[in-house]
């Protein structure tokens, strides 16, 4: 009797699990998805995007990244799912392929990669039966891999001397990610309180939760030249409000459309590496 071709995710989660070894991971040890909240995807605001479509989407879908975009045929991410997937993926539509966060080992308040964006999902210990993992990021070509049965990359990150904002062990998300089902809670920067981003969040099927914030002086930003380049702090000086960097205010300046996106994104790291926790 004929068998069923298995579902390309559950190929791809076969494959990494043959190259993870390690103990199993804590179940407590949540995936998060950070991203920028008050970002537009295809001309909606993208928590009205996630609100009216329900579900998570990769970038080989919505076309944005708040890192590479790669996500295309031959694209350096198509090659990479490719290899690293046994193939799984090659031809399966976008909306099969999973979505990118990190494993939040360290409980950093403000999720496992905040240099992808203020916010997070943290999602439901449900989703890691179908998460796999590797250290460091995907873009590296990295040879380390785990499932939450066989997760060996805890101690490799924990071994590992990396700046603060790619000090994550990244995680593909396998089937699509319901809000309503795969989602915990919304975690936003409280420079959105009282904003048109909480009222969207209110929107979701998930709760809203605060971390501590993100909050960066004009005088602290200006200590760190070497970090991404005198002229990011420079930009940064120039967007900032009575001397200071938030989420927000960058989100504002973005929306203009007069600052490049890839440098609005260092002044981005900027915040992200040298403000948290000193929010309002």
């Amino acid at each position: 009797m004929h068998q069923p071709h298995p579902e390309p995710h559950t190929r791809a989660i076969a494959h990494v699990t043959a190259l993870a070894s390690g103990p199993t991971l804590d179940p407590t040890l949540p995936v998060t998805l950070n991203f920028h909240p008050d970002r537009f995807l295809n001309d909606r605001p993208v928590l009205t995007a996630l609100a009216e479509d329900g579900v998570y989407r990769s970038q080989f879908v919505t076309g944005t990244s708040n890192g590479g975009l790669t996500a295309h045929p031959g694209g350096a991410r198509w090659q990479w799912e490719s290899r690293i997937f046994g193939g799984a993926y090659d031809t399966a539509p976008a909306e099969a392929r999973p979505v990118y966060g990190a494993l939040n080992f360290r409980g950093s308040a403000a999720g496992a990669a905040p240099r992808f964006g203020s916010a997070h999902f943290r999602l439901a210990p449900e989703t890691l039966s179908r998460t796999t993992f590797c250290y460091p990021d995907s873009y590296l070509e990295p040879e380390s891999f785990g499932v939450a049965t066989r997760m060996s990359l805890i101690a490799l990150a924990e071994a590992d001397e990396q700046d603060a904002l790619d000090d994550y062990i990244e995680a593909q998300v396998h089937t699509p990610v319901r809000l309503d089902r795969d989602v915990s809670a919304l975690v936003l920067d409280p420079s959105y309180r009282d904003t048109e981003i909480e009222a969207a969040a209110a929107a979701l099927p998930c709760p809203t939760e605060w971390h501590p914030g993100f909050r960066l002086t004009v005088t602290e930003l200006r200590r760190h030249p070497d970090y991404r380049g005198q002229e990011f702090v420079d930009l940064g000086a120039s967007i900032a409000v009575a001397g200071v960097l938030t989420p927000r205010i960058l989100g504002e300046a973005a929306r203009t459309g007069a600052h490049d996106e890839q440098a609005l994104k260092r002044v981005w790291h900027y915040l992200a590496r040298f403000g948290l926790g000193t929010g309002p």
